[in-house]
């Protein structure tokens, strides 16, 4: 710590529960040895398929930013460093990530706050933002000298990847042939910054430098990066060829990628700078697919007056993808199955959307990167509003104002759920400030602790308060804003040589606050404080009255602002009456208290005076007004119509006043606020005014298909008083059928999109659609006792269903349907029948069908129907559930469906809720996914859902128990258990609990004294989660323990044993129940398990030649081989030599430097997010 010049401040007062290790407790950031980067040299020279490997070396060109630099701190994970030089002088390093293994010989904790905590230090201690890094290298002290004068540093280091998990996704499909023959391709994926995965690097978005990029592949794959390609040289024997890409506008490493196969290439023909790549034999599709795409490049350089940023812009289809649309610098990744022909019309505005999400983000994400975590709002809130613009002008404005009633829907249901968003995070200054969002069971100081459905939300978020941003300072004043931005990037940009001019690029929270202030002069603040700085969302109840003597409309909003996530809204307030005169917009001001506001009527009531009524957009219309109040003007009352709150509005109307507004309000929004109450009214006035609707061609078609279903749930809610024929049949007969024939369904003639989307006519999906409609009739079967059940004695209708699904997907398997949508609704259908007790619950069809082969949609669907068979059997399955291929979005769906429809909840016991499942869902979060932050998020999102944030209810009680006599300083059996047979165990040492978390377990018969082991006994803080329950008031408590019949009691040193007891409940042992069978769980442990299980230590690893630890990092080298065994991410890796010689030469060359690297080694083993302790073994190789 001397060397490293660090002040520590010891009397840092310890959190309540965790502990914060002392690695953390530094108050001198690490930044001092984070140099900046100027340049990076990237060189893959070999990309294996057939082995699924990659060989390269980075150069990183670094100016050191303070004197004597000698620490390099560089993000890098699962690589196989061999060697590492600085300026061509050999360099030591160290290479630590503690995200492998999050929690340490905690193998009987099971307490996910413990784990959340120990998590986020673990990523806290690798943060790139703080100056931290997986791989530390030590400037050799022959260059410090170099460091004085301010000399640039270059940094070689040459790795390998043997079979990724993470950061590079290798497609070889099974078949025949070539690599390229088969389609075999590979490319980077990961979840915000995650290019550490596939090569070293400064793995920050705030981090810019310029880019050289070399891959060599063979001659028949392509290789497609970021940048301008600017030479492709083949090697002699013609075998294979280097792509070489230079990328000149400085960009973060997190903004890089790669794409290698046997692409088919198209050049964009209205565009020639755009380049496509897709798969062999989907060409015709990506033709027809990226035709428009030169639209949305003019719309988006026409409203930020301001052209693409750079050179070139590259799309790259592949299979498998991570997320449907991945961007990085000047190309983004698409997943190939939003390719489509001309005859699919449904799939066509989904691909547009896409393709307009990338390039919005090409501009604001990363051409114009985000200073920290806490300005990623910025981003998201910028490219998400400009999507939104171009969606308005591509689709419409009802388009438009439906997609923003959706996102603000969804947004409040999850915030009203979880407790809230916080868009602008801070930290540091006080308690609170350290955990803002304490509702959530994970911490979002990182965006790698972020559950992915919060990270949606967050994102959905942004952008609608960029929208009310909008609403405060004009449209105009925005898209100035953004070209500010822009301006003034593109300026920072263009200057190559001048470094510290590059923070241009960077947007911050306070810096896109400042332009706004100065090209609008208004001040935001208070709005920014209300929805950034601060989460939740507004909930409000609305009612009224009518006073006929005054003429005034009286209304009520109140607010209910102490439920979870909702606070309250202090300000101004939209309301708008439509009278019989006319509609009148009113703005109320809503204080601290109030809660009635009068509003003055300007129109009278009507009695038999026909005149035609002016709506909002100047239309007059007539109007039966015989169902309404003859004493009231009032037609319908809207609050909030613009949705300029992040709010929920419940209000109450008569539900006349909903079925003219359904009819005559002319947005959208309106629309389908009023279908959605008139499912509390089945009346006759409903129905006929939804079916009004229905049959209004200029009515916007997303409120129509919403009018089906609001039919269909009124008709069937009017079983007994329903008059005339089926409500649904007879309006498609009148719309859809021929006039002469009402049983042959018309052809479409694709002229109206509005009645297509009503219709969905297209072969496949309309097919899909009858299945779905097929399913949604099934009624559950009426049981007789001892009954088996069989195809012959099944009811007539059913069996014609059953044909009719049997008959569907054995078509499919002759003749597939674009993207399998016959198959996945059929598969639905068989679950509901199975569920409504017609058919044998058996999930062996689904597994067959979840099997790696089928397509994407088609797997998903079978996994769902196995999710929900756990459910609802609560048994396991007769036999085992097929192994999943590790295709990461498949995984992710099957964690986030399980979480979503999960087969037991914290809250109610099952059979299925066992210490098999605990463990199995433990590893899985603990160590079986540190390749992939998103899903080992989900891990923990399904560990919450099942069991909560203390430690499993179900885990088993150990056999014996100890109670501690405090005043008599003994330790004596439980008299309530049993004591086995055997030495007399009745007086205990409590030296001889048996540990199992934080210390390495002693060797067999060393015995250890209680103060060697814990150190001062006041010093351990308890660990979260953990309950003490005082058993009376002698201060006797049980604790559990392993029973060693040997040891000596020493109770004589004082302590305070409330911290004793804490430190020990949570390091002992637990084991398991004896003749307890746990029940298995078909989709949890089998289907999660596959591939997912903690990283073993590679034999190559162990194999290879390496130096032998010099004493500064060696002098715990007394390690068992089993440590080194178990824990593969401690590594000191120096450069590889095969002679003993020199083996010996390097180590002597080193031993006077011993004193200061031990320092250092300390420095990185004492972490808990590391799971070392002073005692552990060694760091080994």
């Amino acid at each position: 710590w001397d060397l490293l010049g660090l002040e520590i401040d010891m009397n840092r007062k310890k959190d309540k529960g965790f502990e914060t290790p002392l690695f953390l407790n530094v108050l001198t950031c690490y930044v001092m040895f984070i140099p900046h980067t100027t340049h990076q040299v990237v060189c893959i020279n070999n990309i294996n398929f057939q082995r699924k490997s990659v060989i390269g070396f980075v150069e990183l060109t670094i100016f050191p930013t303070v004197v004597n630099l000698n620490r390099i701190k560089l993000n890098s994970k699962q690589c196989r460093i061999y060697r590492v030089r600085v300026n061509d002088l050999e360099a030591p390093f160290i290479y630590n990530d503690p995200t492998l293994e999050v929690c340490h010989h905690e193998s009987k904790q099971r307490n996910l706050n413990y784990f959340s905590s120990a998590y986020t230090a673990a990523v806290s201690a690798v943060d790139p933002d703080a100056g931290h890094g997986e791989l530390v290298i030590k400037v050799p002290s022959e260059l410090w000298k170099q460091g004085d004068e301010m000399n640039v540093l270059k940094v070689y280091i040459e790795f390998s990847l043997d079979q990724p998990k993470g950061g590079l996704h290798f497609v070889v499909p099974d078949v025949e042939g070539s690599m390229a023959e088969r389609g075999a391709h590979v490319f980077s994926f990961g979840y915000q910054n995650s290019t550490r995965f596939w090569f070293p690097c400064v793995d920050s978005y705030s981090e810019l430098c310029t880019w050289k990029l070399e891959f060599t592949v063979d001659a028949s794959m392509v290789a497609v990066s970021c940048g301008d390609l600017v030479e492709t040289v083949y090697t002699h024997d013609m075998r294979k060829k280097t792509f070489h890409y230079v990328l000149p506008i400085p960009t973060a490493a997190s903004n890089i990628s790669l794409s290698v196969g046997p692409f088919e290439i198209l050049v964009e023909p209205y565009m020639h700078e755009v380049t496509h790549f897709c798969l062999p034999q989907l060409l015709p599709l990506l033709k027809h697919s990226m035709s428009y795409l030169h639209e949305i490049f003019e719309f988006y350089e026409e409203i930020l007056t301001c052209r693409y940023p750079y050179s070139c812009f590259k799309t790259v289809f592949v299979d498998e993808a991570y997320v449907q649309v991945s961007s990085y610098a000047s190309m983004s990744i698409f997943s190939t199955n939003l390719l489509h022909s001309a005859m699919i019309i449904d799939q066509t505005p989904l691909t547009r959307q896409c393709l307009a999400q990338a390039l919005a983000q090409q501009f604001f994400g990363c051409f114009i990167s985000r200073m920290s975590w806490a300005d990623e709002w910025v981003l998201k809130g910028i490219s998400g509003y400009i999507y939104g613009l171009y969606l308005k002008k591509t689709f419409g404005v009802n388009q438009y104002r439906h997609w923003i009633k959706e996102e603000l829907d969804k947004m409040v249901e999850y915030e009203l759920k979880m407790g809230g968003v916080l868009l602008h995070p801070t930290f540091g200054g006080g308690k609170d400030k350290d955990n803002p969002t304490p509702h959530l069971h994970f911490s979002i100081k990182h965006p790698h602790t972020l559950s992915w459905k919060y990270y949606k939300m967050f994102q959905c978020k942004a952008h609608l308060v960029m929208r009310l941003i909008e609403n405060r300072i004009s449209m105009e004043f925005m898209l100035q804003v953004f070209n500010k931005l822009l301006s003034l990037a593109s300026t920072a940009s263009s200057q190559k040589y001048q470094s510290h001019m590059w923070s241009q690029m960077l947007v911050s929270t306070h810096s896109f606050l400042k332009s706004i202030s100065n090209v609008s002069g208004k001040d935001i603040g208070p709005l920014i404080k209300q929805w950034v700085d601060q989460s939740a969302v507004v909930k409000f109840f609305g009612s009224f009255a009518f006073n006929r003597k005054r003429n005034v409309l009286e209304l009520e909003i109140r607010q209910d602002y102490t439920s979870s996530g909702t606070q309250k809204y202090v300000g101004p307030i939209k309301v708008t009456v439509q009278e019989l005169d006319g509609s009148f917009n009113h703005t109320l001001q809503i204080e601290e208290n109030s809660l009635k506001h009068d509003i003055p009527c300007h129109s009278k009531s009507r009695r038999n005076k026909k005149k035609k009524i002016p709506l909002m957009n100047g239309e007059e219309v007539d109007m039966d007004l015989s169902a309404m109040d003859a004493d009231s003007p009032l037609l319908w009352i809207r609050i909030d119509p613009d949705m300029s709150i992040l709010r929920k509005v419940e209000f109450e109307q008569a539900d006349f006043m909903w079925q003219y507004q359904l009819r005559y309000e002319r947005d959208v929004v309106a629309q389908e606020e009023s279908i959605l109450a008139l499912e509390k009214f089945p009346t006759p006035a409903s129905r006929l005014a939804l079916t009004d609707i229905l049959e209004q061609d200029q009515c916007f078609y997303k409120v129509r298909q919403g009018a089906c279903f609001c039919l269909a749930k009124i008709a069937n809610s009017m079983m007994s008083t329903w008059t005339g024929p089926p409500a649904m049949k007879s309006l498609f007969t009148r719309m859809f059928c021929c006039k002469s024939c009402p049983n042959i369904v018309k052809t479409n003639t694709f002229i109206s999109f509005q009645s297509y989307f009503l219709q969905k006519f297209s072969d496949n999906y309309y097919r899909a659609e009858l299945i779905d409609a097929l399913t949604n009739s099934l009624t559950p079967a009426i049981s007789i006792s001892n009954e088996v059940r069989t195809v012959d004695n099944l009811n007539g209708d059913v069996r014609l269903i059953l044909e009719e699904i049997t008959r569907s997907l054995n078509m499919e398997k002759l003749l597939p349907s674009y993207r399998n949508t016959i198959t996945v609704s059929c598969l639905r259908a068989i679950r509901m029948l199975q569920k409504n007790g017609h058919i044998p619950s058996d999930p062996s069809l689904f597994k067959s069908y979840a099997e790696y082969g089928h397509f994407v949609d088609v797997r998903v669907a079978a996994l769902e129907a196995v999710v929900d068979y756990t459910r609802g059997m609560h048994r396991t399955s007769p036999s085992e559930v097929s192994r999943t291929h590790p295709i990461p979005y498949v995984v992710h769906k099957i964690l986030s469906m399980l979480g979503k429809n999960p087969p037991f909840t914290k809250a109610a016991e099952s059979p299925l809720c066992n210490e098999a499942l605990v463990d199995q869902l433990w590893k899985l979060m603990n160590s079986g996914t540190s390749h992939d932050w998103r899903l080992r998020c989900d891990a923990v999102n399904l560990y919450y859902t099942l069991f909560g944030l203390t430690r499993p209810s179900c885990l088993p009680l150990p056999e014996l128990g100890l109670v501690l006599n405090l005043k008599e300083k003994k330790a004596v059996l439980n008299p309530t258990i049993k004591p086995e047979q055997g030495p007399d165990t009745t007086e205990m040492t409590v030296s001889s609990v048996s540990m199992s978390s934080g210390v390495a377990p002693p060797p067999q018969g060393l015995k250890r004294k209680l103060d060697s082991v814990v150190g001062p006994l006041g010093s351990s803080s308890p660990e979260p989660g953990q309950v003490l329950q005082e058993e009376d008031t002698s201060k006797k408590f049980k604790i559990r323990v392993r029973i060693s019949s040997e040891d000596e009691i020493d109770m004589e040193s004082p302590h305070d044993s409330q911290a004793f007891i804490h430190h020990h409940l949570n390091i002992l042992e637990r084991p398991s129940t004896p003749g307890q069978h746990p029940v298995k769980h078909p989709a949890l442990i089998i289907l999660l398990s596959d591939n997912l299980e903690p990283p073993a230590v590679d034999q190559a690893v162990l194999s290879l030649p390496v130096t032998p630890l010099p004493s500064s990092f060696g002098k715990e080298s007394t390690s068992s081989s089993k440590h080194s065994g178990d824990h593969h991410h401690h590594h000191h890796h120096h450069e590889h030599k095969k002679k003993k010689k020199k083996k010996h030469k390097h180590k002597h060359k080193h031993k006077h430097e011993s004193k200061d690297k031990e320092r250092d080694s300390h420095a990185f083993s004492n972490s808990p997010a590391s799971g070392r302790s002073a005692r552990s073994p060694s760091m080994s190789d």
